[in-house]
């Protein structure tokens, strides 16, 4: 057998001097094909070449692509990574370790609004990948949060397109630093887990435009990915991966992508359509796929030309991925313990404070000993399951983080918790709710308290905090009653605060959450609400950093916390508690023409998130962009200066309380509607201060394309500007606007 890393480096030496047409001109049909059709992590077809089963290369990763030998050609290594490198932690025949670091999950790093702090977090990525010999990250993920009961909103970053396009153009950014690809997931309108690789998405051009393929425009246009990955769903009747109207005409002709692009895993059925849209490489690779190739061209079906532009792409990546390089060297010894302090402040800066009455938090200096109620305090949850989950050396519960920060708490209430988990996992409460490989674990019910007990509690302690958790991951959507607060929760709830508050004592409740719950209902209980996400490795740490006061909040909300399902514009629209019968990853469902299964209408249009809400003037139980401090700011002195291309904007910020923080300022912009309906208000441009002592000042500028107050014009099929008079809002979330200026705009190049 060759062995690999000597066919990597002695072959790319080799054809360091060749352009890819020569290496063209040498290639055979099959081995064509063969470089098309990747493979997967367990070797599928593979093994029958002469290189040996991929799944020992890097073990754990998503797959690779196929290597030739007789002409050199290496291969790459992909992983999945929206949360931090997806690869085993032991090998079979390796000693030591091989960890990740697990970051937080991409609604926690949305909510840090902080463009520079997610590079940083991918370069971290980016790093770990290319010591551990991984070439493509296969993330960001990036699909709008059209509904909050979409199964993988955890790993997706926001109902806002500009929020979500910003936040995945410094995450590739960051990946992409030193030679490792990105590779932005899942192109595009992947906005359900139910029957996600037969679901036709029937949505209008207009929404198309403006909601679901705008993130990836600006992701594109601003982070130059090497790589993207189409999703499974059709789009209007035909797979993503076969249109070329997406892949070939916006992707690459509009939005100016020149990388490789990628099949979701097992997506699509027709390679020959999805080499003539533009779609590069067929994930994970099947023999049939190669033979259907072959065939097609030998048949006359397919041009050559569709198969060499392809392999080019590819080739592109290949030669330039880092394992392919003269001199580097996979070590296996990334620095895991500064990028643990990374992750940290990452976790810390996502969490979202929602509520804080009196000044409840941080906790007072006096305050030493805390009561912990709730499972999630003790058996922290770190991040969603599937390709977002990281193999990590350790989880900080929140029990550990207050602990780190010098909290007493009660050894034998923790001792009571660990016993009530550990019967409810032998008890089986653990089962499997997805159908697929990953497994899910279920959340045990929370651990019934008697009153006396809580009462004890209160006489013992300074201060309560409860956890409440949930899990959420790939394959699956989350139902209503997970939406809710289950029965046992509500009463842990509700006597804690009862019998705290009247022992004089304050109720702190911290969210360990992947999307949104409800919270209308019971949200007066506590004294305060931490929003926290599922904040990665670090989560105990960073939890108790703010708790403590150590670090000031700083998040905001990257989507809407909505009072009850029914008042989303898309929630008739959802499969709310249906299931599907697809038993496996390569399986097709039998289209039953089942609604919001089989497909699903888009109906509200571009009114997705705040849109809807804002427009609609429903009420809401947290708006978008939401977010308090351990400080107050105020807003001042607004200009507004109008160019031909752009809109500058500026607004002075000063820190008008008595802690140090740092704020977010949103800029909305609410355009005329003189010929097409247009909603309440768009985020247009956001930026975060620096962090600003009590009294100081700071002045932060924004700038707006005026393109970019286009619409789409369905009719017309291009983005129209309408002119009249446009309102500039600079605000602290959606609904709290802090200054106004109005703006004339005539015609400008439509």
């Amino acid at each position: 057998m060759v062995s690999l890393a000597l066919m990597c480096f002695a072959g790319c030496r080799q054809e360091q001097d060749k352009t890819i047409d020569e290496v063209l001109r040498k290639m055979t049909l099959e081995e064509k094909a063969r470089i098309i059709v990747g493979t997967g992590n367990e070797g599928r077809w593979v093994a029958e070449a002469s290189v040996g089963n991929m799944k020992d290369v890097v073990p754990g990763a998503a797959g690779t692509t196929c290597p030739i030998e007789r002409l050199s050609i290496p291969f790459v290594i992909l992983s999945d990574g929206p949360a931090g490198v997806n690869i085993d932690s032991t090998r079979e025949h390796e000693a030591g370790t091989f960890y990740c670091t697990h970051f937080p999950v991409g609604t926690a790093l949305a909510s840090t609004w902080n463009s520079e702090l997610v590079e940083t977090v991918g370069r971290t990525i980016g790093d770990e990948a290319a010591h551990y010999g991984v070439d493509v990250v296969l993330g960001p993920g990036m699909n709008i949060h059209r509904h909050p009961l979409n199964g993988r909103n955890f790993e997706y970053y926001s109902e806002d397109p500009l929020l979500t396009g910003k936040t995945a153009a410094a995450m590739i950014r960051g990946i992409q630093a030193d030679g490792v690809a990105a590779c932005p997931k899942h192109f595009a309108a992947n906005n359900q887990e139910t029957n996600r690789m037969g679901n036709d998405v029937r949505v209008s051009q207009r929404a198309l435009r403006e909601i679901y393929l705008k993130g990836f425009e600006i992701a594109v246009r601003e982070g130059n990915p090497k790589a993207l990955m189409t999703s499974y769903n059709k789009i209007n009747g035909i797979s993503v991966s076969e249109r070329h109207d997406l892949v070939t005409d916006f992707l690459r002709e509009e939005c100016g992508f020149s990388g490789v692009v990628v099949t979701d895993w097992y997506g699509g059925d027709h390679p020959e359509e999805q080499m003539k849209a533009g779609n590069d490489l067929i994930m994970p690779g099947q023999q049939w796929q190669v033979d259907s190739i072959v065939h097609a061209v030998n048949a006359g079906r397919l041009d050559i030309s569709y198969v060499d532009q392809c392999v080019r792409r590819i080739l592109k990546l290949v030669y330039a991925a880092p394992r392919n390089r003269d001199g580097h060297a996979c070590d296996n010894h990334p620095d895991l313990k500064a990028h643990a302090a990374i992750a940290r402040q990452s976790a810390t800066e996502g969490i979202v404070l929602l509520k804080n009455d009196k000044q409840a938090l941080p906790i007072a200096p006096a305050a030493k000993e805390i009561a912990l109620f709730g499972c999630a305090s003790y058996d922290y949850i770190p991040g969603g399951s599937g390709s977002g989950d990281v193999r990590r050396a350790y989880t900080v519960s929140i029990l550990q983080g207050l602990q780190n920060a010098g909290y007493g708490l009660d050894p034998q209430l923790a001792s009571r918790y660990a016993d009530f988990i550990g019967k409810s996992i032998a008890a089986g409460q653990t089962k499997v709710t997805a159908r697929f490989a990953d497994m899910v674990r279920v959340r045990p019910d929370e651990m019934p308290l008697a009153e006396a007990e809580i009462a004890a509690q209160a006489r013992r302690a300074d201060y309560a905090v409860i956890t409440l958790g949930r899990t959420c991951g790939e394959y699956y959507d989350r139902t209503s009653s997970d939406f809710e607060l289950s029965p046992e929760e509500r009463a842990l709830l509700e006597n804690v605060c009862r019998i705290f508050h009247a022992a004089g004592k304050r109720v702190a409740v911290v969210l360990n959450i992947g999307g949104v719950v409800e919270t209308a209902s019971w949200k007066h209980l506590p004294d305060a609400i931490l929003c926290a996400w599922q904040l990665g490795q670090e989560g105990g740490n960073s939890v108790a950093d703010v708790l403590s006061g150590r670090q000031s909040p700083s998040g905001k909300l990257p989507m809407t916390f909505p009072v009850r399902l029914d008042d989303i514009g898309a929630n008739a629209n959802f499969p709310v508690d249906q299931t599907s019968d697809v038993v496996s990853m390569a399986s097709r469902r039998i289209d039953r023409g089942e609604r919001n299964v089989d497909y699903t209408c888009y109906e509200e249009g571009i009114y997705v998130g705040y849109r809807w809400f804002d427009s609609r003037q429903v009420e809401v139980s947290y708006p978008f962009g939401y977010g308090l401090s351990y400080t107050t700011f105020a807003y001042s002195d607004l200009k507004v200066q109008q160019g031909e291309e752009e809109i500058t904007v500026s607004v002075d910020i000063t820190n008008s309380g008595t802690a140090e923080g740092r704020e977010v300022v949103q800029l909305y912009v609410s355009a005329p509607a003189a010929s097409m309906d247009k909603p309440a208000k768009e985020l247009k441009a956001f930026a975060k201060t620096a962090s600003l002592t009590p009294g100081e000042k700071a002045t932060v500028s924004l700038v707006v394309k005026v393109e970019d107050l286009r619409s789409y014009d369905e009719g017309a099929k291009q983005w129209k500007l309408e002119p009249g008079t446009y309102k500039v809002m600079v605000a602290s979330s959606s609904r709290d606007i802090q200054a106004t200026e109005s703006i004339e705009i005539e015609n400008w190049g439509n």
